[in-house]
């Protein structure tokens, strides 16, 4: 498993340009001698402020990405947008190239070329893989039964799950944003397996917590509109939020996205929920749009449950419930 950053950020580039990457990249290229002890001094030089375990951590990354995978060995990466994982082939070894894969200012220089084999839905796989899955490390090994199961579910077949005890780590190479990253995934399992009226008034529970009154439509036909949100409870002040809420596998494109834009009037603000995500194209006909239009993926709208859990009423947070836990500082 090799992580295409945060929120799937670099998952595309690594579709489009047909390999994977991790970064560290100022550290140096190391594919002729990924000895851990240099690569550990030159991180220690590029990261004085980091910890002595988490720059360890990060050179054993590095030196594993261009010593121990081979070609020939299968590797995935995650969409988090899309909730799928690419399934592909490594075909060459380890290259140190600082001008294919840049993101804000970072580089991710080391890079292995793959065959793309297919994707495979998160929610085709079992619990305990989705679960082992979300190690926090930027490249791992999956465990025998997780690999089972991708390929069970890329070629159409059941697996049988089978318990796994999950591998500790140490708490001195996590951090806040990787915890808060777990968290999301496996919150985003839970409320993915709502159904699609539940799903509408678990959005309306939401933006209840934010401030709005809202009203969900009846089931059946809702003309693109699914909830509609006001700062009052007549529904009379701006702003007015017309909400359309797609609960179901697949990305939302742009002719679904027109179509939603089509019966909006000038003073409305759109909200569109897919937890399918969204195709590059909606997002640019988003962007164009004629009214204030926002879009929120599966992974967006959990962000925005648990930043407001607490105000959420007792209906909606039945559907989702949830724990405060607590994490050291320091």
């Amino acid at each position: 498993m090799v992580r295409a950053e945060r929120k799937g950020v670099l998952y595309d580039t690594f579709q489009e340009m047909n390999l994977v990457a991790i970064g560290w990249s100022v550290a140096g290229d190391f594919t002729q001698n990924p000895e851990s002890h240099a690569i550990l001094a030159a991180l220690h030089k590029a990261y004085p402020d980091a910890s002595e375990q988490t720059n360890r951590v990060a050179a054993g990354q590095i030196a594993r990405f261009i010593s121990e995978i081979e070609i020939g060995d299968h590797v995935i990466t995650y969409d988090s947008n899309r909730r799928v994982y690419a399934v592909g082939l490594i075909k060459g070894p380890a290259v140190f190239d600082e001008t294919k894969v840049s993101l804000g200012g970072e580089t991710y220089a080391y890079i292995r070329f793959v065959e793309w084999l297919g994707e495979v839905d998160r929610d085709a796989l079992s619990q305990s893989a989705r679960y082992s899955l979300g190690s926090l490390l930027t490249f791992f090994q999956i465990k025998p039964f997780v690999e089972e199961e991708i390929f069970a579910a890329l070629e159409g077949r059941k697996e049988p799950s089978r318990a796994e005890d999950e591998e500790v780590q140490n708490i001195e190479t996590v951090s806040e944003g990787d915890i808060a990253e777990r968290s999301i995934e496996l919150i985003s399992d839970m409320v993915a397996r709502l159904g699609p009226d539940e799903m509408e008034h678990f959005v309306a529970g939401l933006l209840r917590a934010m401030g709005y009154h809202t009203k969900v439509s009846a089931p059946g036909p809702d003309r693109g509109e699914d909830i509609r949100a006001t700062p009052d409870p007549l529904g009379l002040e701006d702003p007015r939020i017309v909400v359309e809420v797609k609960h179901r596998k697949g990305a939302i494109g742009a002719p679904q996205l027109r179509s939603f834009l089509g019966g909006r009037h000038p003073a409305d603000k759109g909200l569109y929920v897919s937890t399918g995500g969204f195709s590059k194209d909606a997002r640019y006909e988003a962007a164009r749009a004629s009214i204030p239009l926002q879009l929120l993926t599966l992974e967006d709208l959990v962000e925005l449950v648990i930043e407001h859990y607490e105000k959420m009423d007792i209906e909606a947070r039945a559907m989702v419930p949830l724990k405060q836990i607590y994490w050291p500082l320091a």
